[in-house]
């Protein structure tokens, strides 16, 4: 006697009929520019959501596509869950105020502004004292491959190891620059974390996962000795997960949560 079958199951639809995500071309500088400066205040309100935010420290800064000497970031002393995207203002590289109604923090601009002079192929920086990455920093410490998370940054992750108070002064900020090279994230001794991307969104992303990271390596060390991915495992993850794309596509759930929540960001 034979078995009897279920019914027969639809096909599979053409993968060109799927809807996925990818980072949008603009057909005008103008489009471009208002693109960014939505990720943007959509980027500090999701730090906001997160924690991030430390009283008036910490910025995130996106280069304008046309003026590639100034950038967009946060007004200092206002609430990242209150940015909108008229609210931010426009900096050139000596900090000063080229558009907007507000002040902008000149000691975390200057370090901003060396980053974005030595990496031209860098849209946005963000740093904030996280708990987490204050912690690591604390320690002097990187991040070691024992998630897959971590491994996004392995060999991609500078220290500069130094700490001389308040960053106040272009030579300071020339350092730090310098202390990240080419990688697209420092632990600051002794202050907190720094990434950058080649979009708002990827930058975010890769600050928001270096933070769990260090959260992850600090909770691991307190239980025990946590197992080391070994090199060629944790290299290949990096070259499957480390890349700019990928932060963006990562980020973008965070991206439709936080525009469809507060849709008042893009006013």
């Amino acid at each position: 006697m034979h078995g009897t079958t279920g019914p027969t199951p639809p096909p599979a639809l053409p993968t060109d009929r799927l809807r996925f995500a990818m980072p949008p071309r603009h057909d005008s500088v103008e489009d471009e520019r208002r693109h960014r400066k939505e990720r943007l205040a959509g980027a500090l309100r999701v730090f906001a959501r997160l924690g991030f935010e430390d009283g008036v420290s910490g910025h995130i800064t996106a280069r304008d596509p046309e003026y590639s000497d100034c950038f967009w970031v946060n007004p200092f002393g206002m609430p990242f869950r209150h940015v909108t995207v008229s609210d931010l203002v426009l900096a050139n590289s000596e900090g000063q105020v080229v558009e907007g109604r507000y002040h902008v923090n000149q000691a975390a601009f200057t370090v901003h502004a060396q980053v974005h002079a030595a990496r031209p192929d860098v849209v946005a920086v963000a740093h904030c004292h996280s708990v987490h990455g204050r912690a690591l920093a604390a320690l002097g410490e990187l991040l070691d491959p024992i998630t897959q998370e971590s491994c996004a940054f392995y060999e991609d992750l500078a220290l500069y190891n130094a700490y001389s108070g308040v960053a106040v002064d272009a030579e300071e900020g020339r350092r730090i620059a310098a202390a990240l090279g080419s990688c697209k994230a420092l632990v600051l001794r002794n202050h907190g974390l720094l990434t950058v991307g080649d979009s708002v969104d990827a930058a975010a992303w890769w600050f928001m996962s270096l933070e769990r990271s260090c959260q992850v390596q600090l909770a691991a060390k307190a239980a025990g000795r946590p197992v080391l991915i070994d090199h060629k495992a944790a290299v290949a993850t990096r070259e499957q997960l480390g890349g700019d794309l990928v932060a963006w596509i990562n980020y973008q759930p965070m991206w439709q949560d936080i525009s469809r929540s507060e849709p008042d960001l893009l006013s």
